[in-house]
C-alpha cells in the first residue's frame, strides 16, 4: 500500500503528490459519468491483490438509468467476510457521504444505495472517490480496478486501471500460492501474480534476486533460507557522501515509517522492508513490495536533491560534491 511519513516538512510533498492524484481520478470520473449512455455502468473495485485484503472486495458500482439518472450502490457488510467488514464509524461516514442503507433505494438489494440527476455527476464523483478512499481505504487511486458495461469505449479514469470482466474475477478471488512448494517459488509466485506476468518471466539476477523498477528506482527481493527471510529492499541512492544531517534525517524517515527502515553503508543509502518466511503469508510481501515501490521512488528525488548522489535509473545525476563533515557518534 501507498507510504506515508507523516509529519515530516521534508516530505510533505508526498501527501500533496497522492492528494493530487485523488483530484485527477475524482475530475476523470465526472466528465467519464457525463458520458455515460442510459442503460451503462462503471464498476469500481478496490484490487484485492494489490491490497492485500483477500477475500474482501471493496466496490462502488455507478450506472445511468432508463430516465437518464445517476443510481450507484456500494458494497455493505454483507458480502465482506468477518474482520474486513465495516466498523460504526465507518458505516456513520458512508450515510453522511449521502448513501442511503442497504435495502433503503429501490433496486440496492443488501448493498448501501443512492440516486442522483445527471446534473449532479461532479457531485456523486467526489462522493464516490471519498468512499474508496477514506471509508474502504484505498490509498491510491492507482490501487483502483474498472470495468464499464454496455459502452464502445472504457473511458480513461487518470490512474486507475481499466479490466476486461474475465480479470475481474481472478482478482476478485481468494489466492494464495501454493504451500506444498519451496519458500523461493511461492515469493516468485507472489511477486509474477502482483506483476501480472509468470514466475518465469521475472527479472532475476546473478544474486537470484528479483527486480522490480519503480520509477526511477530499483526494488529488490531477496529470499533467504537460514532463517527464513524475504528482504524488500532498494538503494535509493549511491555515491552519496555521508553527514550529520544525513544521519538525522534517515532516522527521521524511519521513525515515521510505518515498516521497514532507511540507513546508509559504503556510500549507498538502503531502504528495507523485512517480511518473515516462516509461515509466510502472501499478504505480507505484497505491502512490503506496495511499500517499498512507492517509498524508493519518492525518496530518492527527495534525498537526491538535498545530499546528491545518483539513484538507480538517474542516468544524468553527479555524485555528490558536498564536503563529508564529521559525523561524530554517528559512525
Amino acid at each position: 500500500m501507498a507510504v506515508r511519513l507523516l509529519d515530516d516538512p521534508a516530505t510533505a510533498d508526498l501527501s500533496a503528490k497522492v492528494a493530487t492524484a485523488w483530484r485527477d481520478f475524482t475530475a476523470a470520473l465526472a466528465a467519464a459519468l457525463g458520458k455515460l449512455p442510459r442503460g451503462a455502468r462503471l464498476d469500481l473495485i478496490l484490487d484485492p491483490a494489490a491490497s492485500g485484503t483477500g477475500d474482501a472486495v471493496y466496490d462502488v458500482s455507478i450506472g445511468v438509468d432508463e430516465n437518464g439518472d445517476l443510481e450507484a450502490d456500494a458494497v455493505s457488510n454483507a458480502a465482506l467476510p468477518v474482520g474486513y467488514r465495516l466498523d460504526r464509524a465507518a458505516v456513520a461516514s458512508l450515510i453522511a457521504l449521502g448513501w442511503s442503507p442497504p435495502g433503503v433505494v429501490a433496486g440496492s438489494g443488501d448493498r448501501f444505495g443512492l440516486r442522483a440527476p445527471a446534473s449532479e455527476a461532479a457531485r456523486i464523483a467526489a462522493l464516490v472517490g471519498r468512499t474508496m478512499r477514506d471509508v474502504y481505504g484505498t490509498p491510491h487511486p492507482a490501487f483502483l480496478t474498472y470495468t464499464a458495461q454496455k459502452v464502445d469505449e472504457i473511458p480513461p479514469l487518470a490512474t486507475a486501471r481499466p479490466l476486461n470482466r474475465d480479470e475481474v474475477v481472478i482478482s476478485a478471488e481468494k489466492w494464495e500460492p501454493d504451500p506444498h512448494t519451496s519458500l523461493t517459488e511461492r515469493v516468485k509466485a507472489v511477486v509474477a501474480h502482483m506483476q501480472k506476468t509468470t514466475p518465469e518471466s521475472l527479472n532475476v539476477d546473478s544474486d537470484g534476486d528479483i527486480g522490480i523498477r519503480a520509477g526511477s528506482a530499483m526494488v529488490f527481493v531477496r529470499i533467504h533460507r537460514n532463517p527464513p527471510l524475504v528482504d524488500v529492499y532498494s538503494p535509493i541512492l549511491t555515491e552519496v557522501i555521508p553527514n550529520e544531517r544525513l544521519y538525522e534525517r534517515l532516522s527521521q524517515l524511519t521513525r515515521r515509517m510505518p515498516i521497514g527502515r532507511l540507513y546508509y553503508t559504503e556510500g549507498t543509502v538502503w531502504a528495507s522492508v523485512p517480511v518473515f518466511g516462516r509461515d509466510f503469508q502472501p499478504s505480507h510481501l505484497i505491502l512490503a513490495i506496495q511499500v517499498m515501490t512507492t517509498l524508493a521512488d519518492e525518496l530518492d528525488d527527495r534525498l537526491q536533491g538535498d545530499f546528491g548522489g545518483r539513484r538507480f535509473f538517474g542516468e544524468n545525476d553527479k555524485p555528490s560534491q558536498i564536503p563529508q563533515e564529521r559525523t561524530g557518534m554517528y559512525l
